[in-house]
């Protein structure tokens, strides 16, 4: 079985995030970079199937700027075999993600997909979704558990209220939740040899996909700043302030 795992360099979640002076996006430079915590873990599952004996290769692939080639190595660093760059320095929305994931697909014929349930830069939680529809496949987002069954995938996702079973046929598309794994370590001499696994680096023309943005966007603002509590007198007022001012009941 191959698996095609997809990665997203993204600025790094311990990092305070600002916006641009100008309003127009949020600032990227200086500022540490690194995996999608959510596509960690799917490059992790990906690794540890391989070590079950099920899958006999992990393939990466990212889209993006020609940096995201880091995030490819810390991929390969994890334990995938190979990486794909679709590089591009054009404002890439989840559609088309979808449309060159998709084209790479179809090149690459991978059994199984997997992909963060979404990126912490945008929150979309749309691109496996759309991924799914364009192949016509099966798939199960959310997945905190992944099994191979024969020639069946079950996965249990998390939903409201509890949890789902669900049995896939193969293709098949996987998101990723947050206690599907914890990612290990990635050590120094796994880094050495991820560097001299082969990345191969193609642009959107390439694979036919026109990857103009259909949304634009027109301005990003800060949060307003939350104004201090106040501490009142007794439950009276409590319900005055929760009834007149907040009117939350």
């Amino acid at each position: 079985m191959k698996i095609l795992v997809a990665v997203k360099r993204v600025i790094d979640y311990n990092v305070k995030v600002r916006v641009k002076s100008d309003q127009s996006g949020v600032e990227t430079a200086n500022v540490k970079m690194s995996m999608n915590p959510f596509d960690e873990i799917g490059v992790e599952e990906a690794v540890r199937l391989k070590e079950a004996g099920v899958a006999t290769e992990v393939v990466a692939v990212s889209i993006g700027l020609a940096q995201a080639q880091e995030t490819l190595r810390t991929a390969m660093a994890i334990g995938a075999d190979r990486g794909i760059l679709v590089e591009t320095t054009a404002d890439i929305q989840p559609l088309a993600v979808a449309k060159l994931l998709k084209a790479i697909v179809d090149q690459e014929k991978p059994e199984l997909i997997i992909l963060g349930k979404q990126a912490i830069d945008d929150d979309c939680n749309q691109t496996g979704q759309m991924l799914s529809a364009l192949l016509a496949c099966s798939q199960a987002t959310f997945a905190s558990k992944v099994e191979l069954q024969g020639d069946r995938i079950l996965v249990t996702r998390e939903i409201d209220g509890g949890l789902e079973n669900l049995s896939l046929s193969i293709p098949a598309v996987i998101t990723t939740d947050l206690r599907l794994n914890e990612p290990r370590y990635v050590t120094l001499p796994n880094i050495m040899k991820a560097k001299k696994k082969e990345l191969k680096m193609i642009k959107p023309e390439d694979l036919g996909v026109d990857v103009t943005p259909r949304v634009h966007t027109l301005k990003v603002v800060e949060p307003p700043t939350r104004s201090a509590g106040v501490i009142v007198a007794d439950v009276k007022a409590l319900v005055d302030k929760l009834k007149n001012e907040a009117k939350v009941i």
